[in-house]
């Protein structure tokens, strides 16, 4: 069973909102957050663009193609991501990712993971994909700090650690089915960051794998977030929290969503934090474990 927690409890109960996200997170490492922070007409806004950018013509987006750039900016086509690892088939999904967002001289650029977006010829694309972007980060900290505080860890412990994030607004269509024999919208993975907010367009086929159970749908619930702990947060928290298996099926109509992966800052160190026990993994750079994870992803599968 996947909680539902109300965000406006953070004003009124931040104890009782602690203690619910601190038992999902530990449990499932999914809950809903209803009532979230972002504003209903910039969600709104962000599906009508999606949909614009998806109906583009296939010779537009292939000029701001995923694969023109080292940065992992841009439109994915069928194929160009597998994230279940141990399968041979390619996910039937598009995608168009979006980072953290820089000005062409910015002395950063060429950094690890430190490129320009692109952006299609779209009215309003831009300034709306911005600003969502900043208004997911902010509820994404906000989040973060309630599990700091059911950490034993001061409110503000992440803030610093996220300020010019590695985050990536990730954009995603999924065709309808065609019947053809192990065909999947998205292979079984999990996520690689911190947190991943999810918005969802209400077409059933994202499903999650609890450690003791089997695969089960995530319900859809208007005005509310599906929110998952990424690997790079159950390895901060020395596997307190769990990073759960989820994929798509196959739609039966087309289905849309938007997904917000809260990354930290490429230099932040991942190691264990205080007060979870002896270190199962060595410390590393938020960066450099990122790069892993995508270079896995990305990889081409083997012919066979």
């Amino acid at each position: 069973m996947i909680p539902v927690l109300d965000w406006s409890r953070f004003a009124h109960d931040l104890p009782g909102l602690t203690a619910d996200m601190g038992r999902a997170v530990r449990d499932t490492g999914f809950f809903l957050l209803a009532n979230p922070s972002v504003p209903q007409d910039l969600r709104t806004a962000v599906f009508a663009q999606t949909g614009a950018v998806f109906d583009l013509p296939e010779a537009d987006k292939q000029k701001i193609s995923i694969l023109n750039t080292p940065h992992f900016r841009g439109w994915g086509k069928p194929g160009d991501e597998s994230l279940d690892e141990t399968q041979p088939e390619v996910d039937t999904k598009q995608t168009f990712n979006i980072g953290y967002d820089l000005a062409e001289d910015d002395p950063r650029l060429g950094q690890q993971f430190r490129g320009l977006n692109q952006w299609p010829d779209l009215p309003s694309f831009r300034d709306t994909m911005l600003a969502y972007y900043d208004a997911a980060q902010a509820q994404a900290l906000g989040i973060l700090s309630v599990l700091a505080r059911d950490l034993d860890l001061p409110p503000d412990h992440f803030a610093p650690l996220f300020d010019e994030p590695l985050s990536a607004l990730r954009l995603l269509h999924y065709p309808p089915a065609t019947g053809v024999a192990n065909e999947i919208g998205a292979g079984a993975h999990t996520d690689y960051g911190a947190i991943t907010l999810l918005l969802t367009d209400g077409e059933p086929g994202l499903q999650v794998k609890p450690r003791a159970g089997d695969w089960t749908d995530v319900p859809h619930v208007p005005n509310a977030y599906v929110v998952n702990i990424g690997d790079c947060l159950m390895r901060w928290t020395n596997d307190i929290y769990v990073s759960t298996p989820h994929r798509v099926l196959p739609p039966k109509r087309q289905r849309r969503s938007v997904a917000f992966f809260t990354e930290a800052n490429p230099d932040t160190l991942v190691e264990a934090l205080p007060g979870t026990g002896t270190p199962k993994y060595p410390a590393i750079r938020a960066a450099d474990y990122l790069q892993s994870r995508l270079d896995a992803t990305y990889a081409p599968k083997e012919a066979g």
